[in-house]
């Protein structure tokens, strides 16, 4: 396989995952080291586990310590804010966050290890039959939120995506819970960036319980339904007012 030219900075984020984040590290470092990528760093970011996750963190940290940093929340903050911690500490060109639950396969992303300019990868689960229908309802009335009130129709805003360091760091990040990737897709859409959807395979929950649905999660993202329409609003405005066909009618 021919060496990529593209650096890459792949997050982990970890909450209370201490069966399973130990191989999905092991497997990203195992899947770029194949890949030929030529500069790639895997950041772990731990939301406050209370097992033995931030053991097992630290016990695989000693073996790739070079390109391998972990970052430790003191308490549990919600997804959202693992994920704004591992956005802002990666420095490489393409951003790949990836939860710790072994239920993505980082082998997905063989076929996107070079991205093209303004574009972003977006993965959506084929199925997720293990949900419960109390999940699947939230999952349903998150599409039509993010469809009808936010302008985004992606199949799946809150699953794996691929986007380039130097776009998503052209606007600030308003939002801090779960909303924070439908915040960043659509700032992407309206700065002219093409998305491609890819479909992924959604692996069975092997340990521990999923947190995506969780009553501290939910209420979180409700919160800011509201704030993000309005951010959204007011970015679509600055947009408008910025652009050189925009006509001044003082």
């Amino acid at each position: 396989m021919e060496p990529s030219s593209q650096s890459w900075s792949v997050i982990i984020f970890c909450y209370n995952e201490e069966k399973t984040v130990a191989s999905v590290i092991l497997s990203a470092h195992d899947f770029f080291s194949k890949s030929n990528v030529h500069d790639f760093e895997i950041i772990i970011v731990d939301d406050g586990s209370s097992d033995n996750s931030v053991a097992e963190i630290k016990k695989i940290q000693e073996q790739f310590s070079t390109n391998t940093p972990a970052i430790f929340h003191g308490e549990n903050k919600g997804i959202g804010a693992a994920l704004r911690t591992g956005y802002l500490a990666a420095k490489n060109e393409n951003i790949c966050a990836i939860p710790a639950d072994a239920q993505f396969d980082v082998a997905e992303l063989s076929s996107h290890l070079f991205i093209p300019e303004k574009t972003f990868i977006s993965f959506y689960r084929k199925e997720n039959v293990q949900y419960t229908t109390f999940r699947n309802i939230l999952s349903y009335g998150n599409r039509k939120i993010n469809h009808y009130f936010i302008g985004i129709q992606l199949k799946d805003v809150n699953w794996i995506k691929i986007y380039k360091s130097k776009e998503i760091r052209k606007f600030e990040w308003k939002i801090s819970s779960s909303l924070i990737e439908s915040e960043i897709c659509s700032k992407l859409l309206l700065n002219g960036n093409k998305v491609i959807e890819e479909v992924s395979v959604y692996y069975p929950r092997k340990h521990g319980e999923s947190k995506g649905a969780s009553l501290k999660i939910v209420l979180q993202a409700m919160k800011e339904i509201m704030k993000l329409i309005l951010v959204l609003f007011a970015y679509k405005r600055n947009i408008r007012s910025s652009s050189p066909l925009a006509v001044d009618h003082r």
